[in-house]
């Protein structure tokens, strides 16, 4: 997958004041679970169970944006029903982000429903690497940065 872009020349996304919000309690709490679910992936010998960790990790990234903007506004019938559907209302750039872990939600699903063989160690592997960079974009996106142990 090509890294979709992450924001704005300015480092803030395109769909917000133009300037970090603050960081909420429920937001931080998601981002420690988002590096929880990488470390659980990244340590996983199952493709099947790497491949679930690397998308609930990346589920929750999603959510702490989600948790620091707001839910975006929207009519009462086309409101948005997943933190996928959420993030390309709240800044566009996201809208690849949110199409590549829609994409492998329904397959999450299966894997958990016990259909782990359908998942083999290149998928979860690419999967895994794109939840890293997306937690990356979401750190950054929410004025965070650190050192990644997950990097290496």
């Amino acid at each position: 997958m090509t890294t979709p872009r992450a924001s704005s020349p300015g480092g803030a996304p395109e769909g917000t004041a133009g300037r970090p919000r603050p960081l909420t309690t429920a937001a931080l709490d998601l981002l420690e679970r988002c590096e929880t679910e990488l470390r659980a992936a990244a340590t996983a010998t199952d493709p099947g169970e790497r491949y679930v960790h690397a998308h609930l990790s990346a589920l929750r990234a999603g959510a702490a944006l989600v948790a620091v903007h707001g839910r975006p506004t929207a009519p009462r019938r086309s409101q948005p029903r997943s933190v996928w559907e959420m993030l390309p209302r709240l800044d566009a750039d996201l809208a690849e982000w949110a199409r590549r872990f829609t994409a492998t939600a329904p397959l999450r699903a299966r894997v958990e429903a016990g259909r782990g063989d359908l998942v083999d160690a290149a998928a979860a592997d690419a999967l895994l690497d794109d939840a890293v960079a997306f937690h990356r974009v979401v750190e950054s996106l929410l004025g965070l940065s650190r050192l990644h142990p997950l990097a290496s």
